[in-house]
């Protein structure tokens, strides 16, 4: 099998000769720029040439020397967006200030940074009328210019039988609501103004059908996975509650859902189809039903020590209607300040209860962060070679 069949193979819940490997196909499951300088140097690998796919977050798109050693079976595709498109910013004191697309302000330790954090929100003032949202300068999802030179490098990764992922225009309608207008007022929007929030999430929702529609008239043909992300849950709960969402979010996130398939499978061809991935952190495990109900193929980053996020009932409740991608070893703790030999038995007993009859892609739970020593990373991907096969 190629990389490209494999992972088709447990999208459709069969076992394929082992299991399939991500690394950085997306933004929420790569690996942090300083892991990465500390991995190419204990495999002796030169890290030149450096492509961040999440500047924000540090996220690199590691070389292909790197991601055939470990046998990587999926690209990213990263359209230009306020997370990676020229990302630069000033200094501003004790930090590197950003303005991106959205009018949000980020910083950036000077000494000691290791990503990027968001300063400030562009609608946060008390009382936001509706004239106030429809006249602010939103970007457009649809420019151009985020997917100029992008066909070259599917048609390759193609070629190379690769399966192919194609981030989304933004974080998520419940997200970007609280990065917009901050957090605290979102959050009270959402249950004191729900009008407000409505208007919000509903211009956030315009955007980013209009992203896909041009993603998909871009890239449709060979775009495999679409990617998109929301996040939720926290530790222990969610961040509202499961009527909240069913009211605010529920709606809007099936509308998009549809709107994805429908428009990337436009331009399919020879009876294939498109698959959508969602990210969200934490313990979501109120809205996993309605995930899968709504359409949503691919569940991330399986959050295995959230409470309700234990693997063998996850396997066992949703384990034949959605494909978990992720959870293959406890990131929190384990795998920056576990042995190797933790390590090791954290994937294993994560493969054993997670591979069987497919359903299954290999992946940390999140990005690898930046303390994660090379050794242990060298020993997640050795135990998923040797025990990962079916």
């Amino acid at each position: 099998m190629n990389s490209r069949s494999r992972i088709l193979c447990v999208l459709n819940h069969k076992e394929p000769d082992h299991v399939p490997l991500d690394l950085a196909g997306t933004h929420v499951s790569g690996i942090h720029i300083n892991a990465y300088r500390n991995l190419c140097t204990h495999l002796g690998i030169k890290a030149e040439d450096i492509e961040f796919s999440d500047t924000i977050q540090q996220i690199v798109i590691p070389n292909a020397e790197v991601l055939e050693k470990f046998g990587v079976d999926t690209r990213g595709i990263f359209p230009l967006c306020s997370h990676n498109w020229n990302v630069q910013g000033k200094i501003a004191g004790a930090y590197r200030e950003y303005h991106d697309e959205w009018g949000m302000t980020h910083h950036f330790p000077v000494d000691g940074g290791y990503y990027w954090s968001l300063a400030a929100s562009p609608l946060a003032q008390n009382d936001l009328t509706s004239q106030e949202i429809s006249k602010y300068p939103w970007p457009a999802g649809d420019d151009p210019r985020r997917f100029a030179g992008l066909m070259e490098r599917t048609l390759q990764f193609r070629k190379e039988g690769k399966t192919v992922l194609l981030k989304s225009l933004c974080a998520g309608l419940f997200e970007m609501g609280q990065r917009i207008r901050g957090m605290e007022n979102f959050l009270m929007d959402l249950i004191a103004d729900k009008k407000t929030a409505e208007i919000l999430l509903d211009k956030i929702l315009e955007l980013k059908i209009s992203y896909w529609k041009k993603a998909a008239a871009e890239l449709g043909e060979y775009a495999d996975i679409a990617v998109e992300s929301d996040d939720y849950g926290t530790q222990e709960s969610q961040l509202i509650s499961y009527e909240t969402f069913k009211e605010m979010i529920f709606p809007r996130l099936k509308c998009l859902v549809s709107c994805i398939k429908n428009e990337l499978n436009k331009y399919k061809k020879n009876g294939e189809k498109s698959y959508v991935f969602f990210h969200s952190c934490g313990n979501i495990r109120p809205f996993i039903r309605d995930f899968i109900d709504i359409g949503i193929d691919i569940i991330n980053p399986v959050h295995i020590n959230a409470a309700g996020m234990d693997p063998v009932s996850l396997k066992k409740d949703f384990g034949k209607d959605t494909v978990f991608w992720g959870g293959g070893v406890e990131t929190q703790n384990v795998l920056p300040r576990g042995t190797e030999n933790d390590v090791r038995e954290d994937v294993k007993k994560n493969l054993e209860v997670l591979m069987p009859g497919g359903g299954y892609v290999f992946n940390t739970v999140h990005n690898i962060q930046a303390d994660v020593p090379p050794q242990n990373i060298v020993a997640m991907y050795e135990t998923l070679m040797r025990y990962g096969r079916y």
